[in-house]
This record gives C-alpha cells, structure tokens and sequence, in this order.
C-alpha cells in the first residue's frame, strides 16, 4: 500500500509540471508580447525535483524495511502464521518471542515443549522455530494438522555456512555435527525486530507461565540470564569420566595458556545454556554473537575446551563471553538433569512443582531409556506423517512376541 501511494505521488508530480509547461506553451503562443515569469517555471521545477528526491529516498526506506528479515545471510524466514485468539493479537500485549531449534530426528520434542508453553499461558508468544532445509514442510503439516493450529509462529532456515571455519567435526562429540545446538549464538539475527527473548532447547516441557520467565530482571549491562549448576534444585552432579558438570574446569582446557590469561577462576560455577534469557539489546550493543564465533573460531585452531568435556560444545564460548556477566533465573525454571541417567532423581512432587523440566543428558524422553516419560507424554502430539514416533520399551516387547 505504501508502495503504491509513493508512485500515485510521483504520477502527480509528472501532471503538475505537465500542466505548467502545457500552459508556459500556449501562453507564448497567445500572448508573444508578453513574457511568462520565469520564477514561477523555475519554481514549479525545483519543487517536483524536491519531491522526486523525497518519493525515492521514501521508497529505498520502504524496500529496505520489507526485506530486512529475509535479506539476512543465513536464516532466511519461510512462513509466518498469524493465527493467535484475539484476546492475545489485541495489541495491548507485549509480544515474547521464544526461540526453539528442531531438528528432523528430534522433531517430536519440540512440538511438545511448544504444546506446553502454548497451554499453560494466555500470553502473546510468537515461536521462532529454527530448523533446517527440508524440515519445514513436516514441520509445517505437523502442526496445521493439531491443536497447535492457533500459535503464532515463524519457521526460520538456519544455513549452515554460516559456521564454516567455527566447528571442527569430532565424532567423539556429537553435537559438533549438529549445526542447531549453535542456533542460540544468533538471536538477535533471528528476531531482529525484539529487544528481549526467550531461548529454550527441545528437551522441555514448560508448566508454568512463560509470562513469569519472560519477566525475569536482568541487572544493567547484562545480556542474558541462565541457571546456574551450582543451585539447590540441580544437585552438583558428576558424569562419570567426564569431568565436573558444575563448574569451569569442566567445560575448559587450563592447561591452554589462552585460557589462562583470562583469570577465569577454575572452581567458578557454570551455567546451563539449554534455557535462558535474553537482552537483545544489550546482545547486540556488546556485540555478543561476534564474541562467541572468535571463541569458536579460536578452539578449531587451539583447542580450547576441555577433552573431557562435561556437556555440550556450545556451553565454552558462552561461559567464557559471559564470565561474571550474567544474571540468573529461577532455578524452578530450569529444573535439569532429568536425561543424565535412566532413573528417577527428583521425587513426583518436586517434579509437578517445577516450572520448566529438561532433559539434558543422553536420556531423552522419547527415548527407550527415559525417566518422567508420563511427564513429557502429557504434551507430547503424534505426528500425522508417522515420520516421528517415539520408542518404547512395551512396543518392542510387543514385536517380538
């Protein structure tokens, strides 16, 4: 529409010095003994140029702006979904943008994480889903085809150029061959438009209010907010001949002398980066997202991180980005851990307590070997293509019989 009202300007533009030249003209040839007053041609003049200058400059504003979200390299958007209830696209509600990687293989349990946060709040939340080419189509027929038809959502293309020369393949860790797990380094590229957002990873389930967590107050100068492993609801926990889950020595090589001259002391606790967070205002201002890719860039030519690494390649470059500059959350919104083993940590009243359960570890919930897996199944939405179910234990019993 604005597009249009610029060229129906530029078209008036064109008759009004039309009708004043048609007029000079016919003037000359009526009236030969007298001279028309060259200021007003001369007038009439600048001001359509004045306003041809206006009308493109306007125009080059108006185009720039229409493919800011698709112009960028790398994630490019592939749908937006406007179909929310009214009372939540009124527009007196603050959007919150909650950003979730999904994954074909673990596609499943990003539909859950989105089914909970979905139910459990009557706030205005907008899904950036971020995945990879071919992804978005079982994506998109998954969640037309549930109760999920009324969010708000955005399916984003993650390119995976984008981490070329930051991640060397390991076969020994896995997640290095798994460019989604590096989604969270983007936000501010992936909801350009949003001072602050919501990461989660898709191992959760939400049964609070996501309204609370959005609310979470982060102190000046902070960019995001996570959990902390050394709180009291994520008991210090040790992965056997892994190293320490709870604090720095287990994510970073001290032996490396650039580690070293950080002072970033050893014993200082970390945090779980799979929930948090974020300022984006401040992520862009510290230039967050180019502070994380020189710290991957630096452990594909040094290494870095820890051999015996206690959790994923992407928590040391956040904790060394971050190293004293971060606030907290509520531990109840990271109640974690639920994947580090097959058995039962957490009694059933703590776990219906809790505001957001992850599982974080090798156990996933759609797994064979998962624990709370009643828990996660509430949510949990079958997949109309078949392309995704889950494993159990009963059906494989069930098949051999």
């Amino acid at each position: 529409m604005a597009t249009l009202m610029y060229l129906l300007t530029l078209g008036a533009c064109f008759c009004f010095v039309g009708l004043i030249t048609n007029t000079y003209i016919r003037q000359k040839r009526k009236m030969s003994f007298r001279k028309v007053n060259i200021i007003i041609l001369v007038l009439a003049v600048a001001l359509f140029l004045l306003v041809l200058h206006h009308n493109f400059l306007g125009l080059s504003s108006l185009l720039r702006n229409e493919v800011s979200d698709s112009g960028i390299v790398g994630l490019q958007p592939v749908d937006f979904i406007p179909n929310a209830p009214q009372h939540v696209v009124d527009g007196r509600e603050e959007e919150i943008p909650v950003v979730i990687a999904a994954s074909e293989d673990r596609l499943g349990g990003a539909i859950a994480a989105i089914n909970s946060i979905q139910h459990n709040t009557r706030s205005n939340v907008i899904f950036y889903i971020v995945t990879l080419n071919g992804t978005a189509d079982h994506l998109r027929s998954w969640l037309s085809s549930s109760n999920l038809k009324s969010i708000r959502y955005k399916i984003v293309n993650f390119d995976t150029k984008l981490l070329e020369g930051k991640v060397k393949e390991d076969p020994d860790q896995g997640e290095s061959m798994k460019p989604l797990t590096f989604a969270r380094f983007y936000l501010p590229i992936l909801v350009p438009r949003a001072k602050k957002a919501i990461y989660m990873d898709d191992d959760v389930i939400v049964q609070g209010d996501i309204l609370a967590l959005y609310n979470t107050p982060l102190k000046p100068g902070h960019a995001a907010a996570f959990s902390e492993d050394c709180d009291s609801t994520s008991a210090k926990v040790v992965i056997r001949g892994a190293g320490n889950q709870y604090n720095y020595i287990g994510y970073l090589d001290y032996k490396k002398e650039r580690i070293r001259k950080l002072s970033m002391k050893a014993s200082t606790c970390s945090f779980n980066p799979g929930v948090f967070v974020a300022n984006l205002t401040e992520w862009r201002r510290q230039n967050i997202t180019n502070q994380l890719e020189k710290w991957m860039k630096l452990n594909v030519e040094e290494g870095l991180y820890s051999r015996t690494l206690a959790g994923s390649i992407t928590t040391p470059p956040l904790l060394i980005v971050f190293y004293q500059q971060h606030s907290t959350i509520d531990p109840m919104w990271n109640v974690r851990h639920l994947g580090s083993s097959a058995g039962k940590r957490y009694s059933p009243q703590f776990v219906k307590a809790a505001k957001l359960l992850h599982w974080n570890g090798h156990f996933k919930p759609w797994g064979r070997t998962a624990s709370y897996t009643d828990v996660w199944e509430k949510w949990y939405i079958p997949d109309p293509t078949g392309k995704f179910s889950l494993i159990r234990r009963h059906v494989e019993i069930s098949n051999t019989k």
